[in-house]
């Protein structure tokens, strides 16, 4: 059946649209939004709805170049100041960690296969295969569920759990090509050579991201273009050359593009706060498109036969295998405390990630039980997102590693950025009949020292005040401060309650 162009972009937009309401309901009571998208993508499939989509190739392609998205935009989102205290823990739980992950868990999924379903026949090369494909934690699931709850965590948790998630998965992508590879050259493969790939790719991934991230900030501020909204472009052409260039220079795609992002999210560059604003945006709809597509690719009849082995594994990663791979990783850095341990242990979220790397058994054709795979690896993400994505401010609370988010909103009418060198603490604050008991006039109000009102908003007009400035209720103030500590005194002493707040370090 040949489906047209227009029916397409109806179908996709009906699929987004319902998506985005589904996202926006299932936030409300605490459900992870991207598991919610998975659902949704379930529902309209072969055995929902009746929307046939089974084109494996497409699959994958579509996957990957969301993940190479997703990957961009989380580096860019990453501060250096914020990862340099935890690069360590963080460097070795994405490598090393993953690596022990798979062979535990693979060890225990031969044990399994062979005690349930001897008949199956399953290698111990094709456990360790399956245990790849999911031995990293999702970026997608971390990044998103993290800042879509708004978890403020001590002890650096949240920058070690986003750097493990956003530099972990290469090492999962390395170690399912390296097993299948494994499976493909039959009685007599050359481990050596496979082993030599990985570390080989890894080193150029790494390498080339570096300088490709230098070079794409160099071109970002030399170019000059009459049209300002054409920057945001040019950051999202040149997240997708890297991740191309680096796959054909023979290097890992997905770690040269995060990296890149790393260095180019810490760099100054034209548009800055526009280019970021833009790719955060068109990372989110990646994460929309990415789990739909998979939703769509899956065949739920098909899940009920792997749900208890599935279930099994699940219960093994959460609550044995992952614990046991942090505890072992982490024991070297003294100062990451037990409680921080068991978080960063239950925070082993499986994603979109693992059921990418799980198409490419399908799209390959001669690896045994690939389908068996895929539908495994769907279910165990399914049990992760409902059981750990869901309970992550409960586990925080539990272990007392959480605090509350500051009670600010973003600055709803001054969309202003200021140079990085300023430290500076920005407000936008509410005028009102309370506040106006202290003085009419702008310099009658009792604020710090080393600190400027430097424009109002009235009505839909905005001017730059003066100290003579009559102050009206329901105006609005863009105040910029040296002191935060001060300013934040002086808004509770004459009343003001309704500020936004922003601060740039």
């Amino acid at each position: 059946m040949q489906i047209s162009t227009e029916l397409m972009l109806l179908v996709g937009s009906v699929l987004f649209f319902i998506s985005m309401l589904v996202g926006k309901a299932g936030s409300k009571y605490g459900v992870p939004v991207l598991l919610l998208f998975l659902i949704v993508g379930m529902v309209f499939g072969s055995d929902g709805f009746g929307l046939q989509f089974e084109n494996v190739q497409v699959a994958q392609t579509i996957s990957s170049i969301c993940l190479c998205i997703i990957l961009f935009s989380g580096g860019l989102d990453t501060k250096f100041q914020e990862i340099r205290p935890i690069i360590g823990p963080g460097v070795v739980l994405a490598t090393i960690g993953v690596l022990l992950t798979a062979l535990l868990t693979g060890v225990f999924i031969y044990m399994l296969s062979g005690l349930m379903f001897p008949a199956l026949g399953v290698s111990l090369v094709t456990a360790f295969l399956l245990a790849s494909i999911f031995s990293s934690t999702d970026s997608a699931s971390v990044f998103g569920i993290l800042r879509s709850k708004g978890l403020v965590l001590k002890n650096n948790l949240r920058p070690l759990l986003e750097l493990e998630s956003g530099s972990n998965d290469p090492m999962a992508f390395m170690l399912t090509l390296m097993f299948m590879q494994i499976i493909q050259s039959g009685d007599n493969p050359n481990y050596l050579v496979v082993i030599l790939m990985v570390i080989v790719q890894l080193a150029v991934g790494f390498v080339l991201g570096y300088l490709f991230g230098k070079g794409a900030v160099r071109i970002i501020n030399r170019i000059r273009m009459e049209n300002v909204a054409l920057y945001p472009i040019l950051l999202l052409t040149l997240g997708i050359f890297i991740y191309a260039a680096t796959y054909y220079l023979q290097g890992n795609g997905y770690l040269a593009v995060y990296i890149a992002g790393l260095v180019i999210g810490n760099s100054k560059f034209t548009h800055k706060r526009t280019s970021m604003k833009f790719m955060d945006g068109f990372a989110w709809m990646s994460q929309i498109l990415l789990f739909l597509t998979l939703g769509l690719l899956v065949n739920p009849s098909e899940l009920i036969n792997v749900a208890v082995p599935a279930l099994i594994v699940s219960a093994f990663l959460i609550l044995f295998g992952r614990p046991i791979v942090v505890f072992l990783t982490l024991l070297p850095f003294r100062k990451i405390g037990v409680k921080d341990k068991f978080y960063v242990s239950w925070v082993g979220l499986r994603g979109a990630v693992p059921i990418i790397f799980a198409i490419l058994p399908l799209a390959a054709g001669d690896i045994p039980h690939a389908r068996w795979i895929f539908n495994m690896v769907f279910v165990i993400t399914i049990v992760s997102l409902l059981i750990q994505g869901t309970s992550l401010p409960a586990v925080a609370r539990w272990l007392g590693l959480s605090e509350k988010p500051p009670k600010y909103k973003q600055f709803e009418d001054f969309d202003v950025e200021f140079a990085e060198e300023i430290k500076s603490a920005m407000t936008e604050i509410h005028i009102s009949e309370e506040t106006l008991n202290y003085g009419k006039n702008l310099i009658e109000l009792p604020l710090p020292d080393k600190t400027l009102v430097v424009m109002v908003k009235r009505g839909e007009q905005y001017f730059v005040p003066t100290g003579q400035t009559e102050l009206l209720a329901g105006d609005k103030l863009l105040v910029i401060s040296d002191d935060e500590d001060a300013l934040k005194e002086t808004y509770n002493n004459i009343g003001i309650s309704d500020y936004s707040y922003q601060r740039n370090i």
